[in-house]
């Protein structure tokens, strides 16, 4: 045999050796991407499943648009509704989310729900009227024209459906530190100490108002849920439900945002597993005064300016 095609006959076992190796890695990410979509589409469907039927219609809406000089901060406006019996909702939860994804912060807004508002289009009267009044657009305009505060996207959702959320994306609860004994009018009964509360439990938490902070302490135990949340929204179970939370999403909140968008959002949370949350209660301290009217009841009036400028200085800390 040729000394030059012996020498030739090594190199190429080796080449074809390499190439073999390059193929069972590349089949392997295969099979792996393909073992991957498929779990996150059957978990998807799941959660879209689990939740069939459970559909609100918070009508049109008309978000601003983005800053072009900071098109990665998107401000969400999310109510938690209450069908008050007659088919008709008032916001009982009434938040701004900004969030700005090149930085992975958040700031979380919360807005009273007797706070004395104008009402775009219909007569002043307590904040959480409007979205009864006309919708999510008249909730959305009377927060952004009251606060200079544009929001480009929303999300409702109904608090009947609210522990079911709470029970897919934390099948073993989320722990809270229960300070005080409640039960008073709100489905359960909470004894103090920090224990893992499931979806029932949670939304009793975060409606309690029977005690002298009154609705000041409901907003603040709903942003001390929300911290809790965030604490466990990196935890392994977590990131592997993220898809069929994501199908549960689809029918149990209400969004602008497609399917596609909901999935990816939350996916991208999720893999920076960091999110810097802050959050803040409107009205601030010293802002503020209790009024009646005959028309409204008893009201929170608000000082625009000073509390503007809270919002402007927390948002700015981004």
């Amino acid at each position: 045999m040729d000394e030059h095609l012996e020498e030739q006959l090594p190199r190429r076992r080796r080449k074809k050796r390499k190439l073999r190796i390059g193929r069972v890695i590349f089949a392997f990410l295969l099979l792996f991407f393909i073992a991957i979509s498929g779990y996150s589409y059957v978990q998807y469907k799941q959660g879209k499943a689990m939740t069939a039927g459970n559909v609100i219609d918070p009508g049109d809406f008309q978000g601003d648009l983005l800053d072009p000089q900071d098109p990665t901060t998107e401000n969400y406006l999310l109510l938690g509704i209450d069908n008050d019996g007659s088919g008709k909702y008032r916001t009982d939860t009434m938040m701004v989310l900004s969030w700005d994804q090149t930085a992975g912060t958040a700031r979380l807004i919360s807005f009273m729900r007797d706070i004395y508002a104008q009402i775009p289009g219909y007569q002043s009267y307590k904040l959480n009227t409007a979205y009864y009044l006309g919708g999510v657009q008249t909730a959305k305009e009377t927060i952004t024209g009251m606060f200079n505060i544009p929001i480009h996207h929303y999300a409702v959702v109904d608090f009947d459906n609210f522990e079911s959320i709470m029970d897919i994306t934390f099948p073993k609860g989320l722990e809270i530190d229960v300070k005080k004994e409640m039960s008073e009018k709100i489905g359960v009964t909470l004894t103090p100490g920090t224990q893992r509360l499931n979806g029932k439990e949670l939304l009793g938490y975060a409606r309690f108002r029977a005690d002298t902070e009154g609705d000041f302490g409901r907003v603040a135990r709903q942003q001390e849920v929300i911290q809790a949340v965030k604490n466990e929204l990196f935890s392994l179970p977590t990131i592997l439900q993220a898809p069929k939370v994501a199908g549960a999403l689809q029918n149990f909140v209400q969004t602008d945002l497609t399917s596609k968008d909901e999935l990816t959002k939350v996916l991208t949370v999720m893999a920076k597993r960091k999110l810097d949350l802050e959050t803040l209660r409107i009205p601030v301290e010293d802002s503020y005064s209790f009024t009646s009217y005959r028309h409204a009841g008893s009201v929170i009036e608000v000082d625009l300016e000073k509390n503007r400028e809270a919002i402007r200085s927390f948002l700015a800390s981004q």
